[in-house]
């Protein structure tokens, strides 16, 4: 099978992932950071941030509006063993046993049902266990040439992978023989997150040296001239380096519009900044089914759209995340962008 790259879009290197904030707008930032304190081939640890920043249009300090820490013990068959919160939660334990995977987000809701219909920070992070456990591995890649060799008695990393995503449809240069993914070297160097003249543009990030894998993601979004809602987003996965800095092996830039008044999108736009393989870009061109759909039903209606070779993993992901839009939008449709408690704070 011959797959046509000619139409693919440019994978244009990374972008300026932390741009000012501007006046009149709420930034959403979140991370989960990827460790094995144990060494490899131990416990997985994730530490998850999030925060949600109002910026004023008068040009007042950026307030708060939420804020929530998540840490994890996952288990190399990507098991939920312990989990807790801050500020916490009283049924979060339910999800201990729980496995990353699809069928966690299901599971979600059942746990903490309340978290995701506020479009709470939380639940940004809850929703990240999934893919954060599964890209996890990527960060020895960078550490050592035996990543993709299991140690004794631990299953292979190496699993079929064809037809799983776009990257991976039939065919494609990702593809070993036997349906195993080929190890990528499109990896490209990232620039650290915090922005050095703005200390509030990113919540606490650790300065991590020893082996981690980090997803990163920023949403603004402000109410334009217009009328409609703009956002810009970015989603990134990156890997620290022996020789320091990080690498990134996922980054795609999202930039939309929507109605505030039925919260419908209007305009969405992918841009693969940086991406492991040469038909990654590909999904990009089939996203437009998703205008017209209401942002709080995009978790849902993403997965169904966009699902085995029509989509990214990683692209859709970013794309679920703007279903929280409308909850980051409320102080900004409710007039307290001036300094005024908004109906986030209350």
């Amino acid at each position: 099978m011959t797959i046509d790259l000619d139409s693919a879009p440019t994978v244009r290197g990374p972008m300026n992932a932390t741009p000012a904030r501007r006046p009149g707008s709420v930034r959403r930032t979140s991370s989960i950071d990827m460790t094995w304190p144990g060494g490899r081939g131990t416990q997985l640890r994730l530490l998850g941030r999030a925060r949600d920043l109002l910026t004023p249009a008068d040009g007042g300090p950026p307030r708060v509006l939420a804020e929530d820490v998540m840490r994890v013990g996952v288990a190399l068959d990507r098991t939920i063993e312990d989990i807790t919160t801050e500020p916490p939660r009283p049924t979060i334990g339910g999800l201990v046993g729980a496995r990353g995977g699809g069928r966690l987000r299901g599971i979600l809701g059942e746990v903490v049902p309340a978290e995701r219909a506020a479009g709470t920070p939380l639940y940004l992070l809850l929703d990240d266990i999934a893919g954060a456990s599964l890209i996890s591995g990527f960060a020895y890649s960078q550490w050592t040439s035996e990543w993709m060799s299991p140690k004794p008695g631990q299953p292979s990393p190496r699993r079929r992978m064809e037809g799983i995503c776009t990257g991976f449809q039939p065919g494609s240069s990702a593809l070993d023989r036997d349906g195993t993914g080929r190890m990528s070297h499109r990896t490209r160097p990232v620039d650290p997150l915090p922005a050095s003249d703005d200390p509030r543009a990113w919540h606490h990030l650790d300065d991590i040296t020893d082996v981690s894998m980090r997803r990163a993601r920023r949403i603004d979004v402000r109410l334009a001239e217009s009328g409609v809602l703009e956002v810009d987003a970015m989603f990134q996965d990156s890997a620290t380096t022996p020789a320091g800095g990080r690498v990134a092996v996922h980054e795609y830039q999202v930039t939309a519009t929507a109605d505030p008044a039925t919260g419908e999108l209007l305009t969405v736009e992918a841009d693969p900044r940086v991406l492991p393989y040469a038909e990654c870009p590909l999904a990009v061109r089939n996203i437009e089914p998703m205008i017209g759909t209401r942002l709080a039903d995009l978790r849902q209606a993403v997965l169904d759209e966009l699902k085995g070779i029509r989509g990214c993993t990683h692209l859709n992901d970013a794309l679920r995340a703007l279903a929280e839009v409308p909850v980051l939008a409320r102080p900004l449709l409710d007039g307290s962008t001036q300094g005024r408690p908004g109906a986030l704070s209350e």
